[in-house]
């Protein structure tokens, strides 16, 4: 991702916020488990930190793109943005949901997907969710990202085709509730 412009790609959603277009959907269905603390999980230029942040979570950013991570500190120089490959990151702690929005595995080197998953399981709390929303035409699909979450201690919670949590049924996108391994699995924030 390092040929990313941060200001251009924010820019694109500032156009749409200023259109009427809700561009806090992410936000929105991570709030459903009601964090105190998140990691945004390749962050890009920090939209989703950003209304977390605003709307009274701890969150911290993580993203391997500098100029993407300009881009996120201009917005909110007070919320902790980490220069991170997620494949290597350790911030040393956890979080109640960590999330990955915006296609973010799509953008990994082929054969990083394990670990990946891997490195943001590792931030997820006891109790805590791995959330990720991605579009599943670009070669990396539901089963393989299900099998690197089993491997990283994970397990489906539940499975959505939008971020608006309307339901699976198969399609070109989901959005998937993952659970360390031994919790109590399918059941949805209130």
């Amino acid at each position: 991702m390092t040929d990313w412009d941060g200001d251009r790609y924010q820019a694109r959603f500032d156009r749409l916020a200023a259109e009427g277009v809700d561009v806090h959907g992410e936000a929105t269905f991570v709030l459903a488990y009601a964090p105190r603390t998140v990691l945004d999980a390749g962050c890009g230029s920090g939209r989703v930190a950003v209304e977390l942040a605003r709307r009274g979570v701890e969150v911290v950013g993580a993203d391997v793109n500098a100029s993407m991570l300009a881009a996120a500190r201009r917005q909110a120089p007070d919320i902790e943005w980490v220069e991170s490959d997620l494949t290597a990151l350790d911030l040393g702690r956890t979080f109640d949901v960590v999330v990955m929005a915006g296609n973010v595995p799509l953008f990994t080197p082929p054969g990083t997907h394990a670990a990946l998953v891997a490195g943001c399981a590792r931030h997820v709390a006891p109790g805590g969710v791995l959330v990720a929303g991605f579009s599943l035409d670009r070669g990396y699909g539901v089963e393989d990202y299900d099998a690197h979450c089993a491997a990283a201690g994970l397990a489906l919670a539940e499975r959505f085709a939008t971020w608006d949590r309307e339901p699976f049924a198969g399609g070109d996108y989901a959005v998937s509730v993952q659970r360390p391994t031994g919790q109590s699995l399918g059941t949805s924030p209130p």
